[in-house]
């Protein structure tokens, strides 16, 4: 059990869920049971439907399996990845909350240098409620924390900042690393606990991990697409790659902004290199090609919302990667159809009232 103290009121009780993509029993929640306890969460089961997945009692939580999600999104279901956690994202379309938080299970609490756990959700929550500084990097990293301000020869004009989309998280102990860099150092473990957090500057890509991620999903939840990965695909492990580079330029070209560093949750084992280099190898390469066109992509002025802003990408992508490999026009058109089936489930007005439910908890 957590030994941090826990608000009394935890901070956005009825206006976050916890979204959390799994194959297995949910027992790594018992040690996040004094964080996310308060928080409805949105459990999305990969692979085998007929699978029974346990989640420890005392938790508030809806269970959507893949027969939920072809119940549910019909034919669209074609947009949402098999056996990858990439089909996370369908969690982030059925959520009726104006944040989401995610995080994989075999993520654990970690504790700060004074031995204190690391309460990751209430640090993403002050980083999203928090402005973003975007268009001018501000030396000391965050400066709207306590003990912290702009420093000398910072603009007036930009302090107020901007509108923080996206809060991204770290880890400690196991590194988020590719495939050919687990091979060359395979014992190597991130002890380093750097107490920062600083906004990723206005056409800046980066590369976004989603195993410990929260994001304002009314300001860009539409762009968090974890594309076509998996089952039936040629790659994996690009899922939160593509969304964070799509989301990025969204966000430039929107006016919101990103934040990296703080929180750390502690990633407790390393996935196979072998495994790993037979789903990305084919990103690895194709990466030296799709980082320069997000690099380069721009959207026209009249694209002012968010969905308008990803079928434009959509269109770009078919166009300029279509010729990269036949699998960027099949994922150009899972984006289409992923806006199409989000846009079903959240029509403005309503904002879901009507969503039919998976098994209720």
């Amino acid at each position: 059990m957590a030994d941090s103290k826990v608000s009394p009121v935890p901070l956005l009780k009825d206006e976050l869920d916890i979204v959390i993509p799994t194959i297995r029993n949910l027992d790594f929640l018992e040690m996040w049971r004094p964080f996310f306890q308060p928080y409805h969460l949105i459990i999305v089961q990969d692979g085998d439907p007929s699978k029974v997945i346990k989640v420890p009692e005392g938790f508030d939580y809806e269970l959507y399996n893949r027969n939920d999600i072809n119940r549910i999104l019909g034919p669209k279901a074609s947009c949402i990845s098999f056996k990858d956690s990439a089909c996370r994202c369908f969690g982030y379309m059925v959520s009726k909350k104006k944040y989401i938080y995610t995080i994989d299970d075999d993520c654990f609490v970690a504790k700060d240098p004074s031995g204190k756990d690391i309460n990751a959700l209430e640090q993403h929550i002050k980083n999203l409620l928090c402005p973003a500084t975007p268009h001018f990097f501000n030396t000391l990293y965050d400066p709207y924390r306590e003990g912290a301000d702009f420093v000398r020869g910072y603009p007036f004009s930009l302090r107020e900042g901007v509108p923080t989309a996206v809060s991204h998280g770290l880890w400690l102990n196991i590194p988020d690393y590719d495939a050919p860099t687990q091979l060359v150092k395979p014992l190597e473990r991130n002890k380093r606990y750097v107490d920062a957090v600083l906004t990723i500057p206005k056409s800046t890509l980066f590369p976004m991990c989603g195993m410990n991620l929260a994001f304002d999903r009314d300001l860009i939840g539409p762009a968090m697409y974890f594309g076509l990965m998996g089952d039936g695909q040629p790659l994996g492990r690009y899922d939160d790659m593509w969304a964070g580079w799509c989301m990025k330029v969204i966000c430039d070209h929107l006016g919101y902004g990103v934040k990296t560093g703080l929180p750390y949750i502690w990633h407790s084992k390393a996935s196979n290199p072998f495994v790993n280099l037979k789903k990305e190898y084919k990103g690895i390469y194709w990466q030296e090609e799709l980082i320069p066109f997000f690099q380069a992509a721009k959207l026209p002025k009249d694209c002012t919302t968010v969905q308008e802003c990803y079928i434009e990408l959509s269109k770009q992508v078919k166009a300029k990667l279509g010729g990269v490999d036949e699998y960027f026009i099949k994922l150009a058109d899972a984006m289409v159809t992923w806006i199409e089936a989000w846009d079903e489930l959240n029509p403005s007005d309503s904002k879901a009232a009507n969503l039919p439910n998976g098994a209720q908890k």
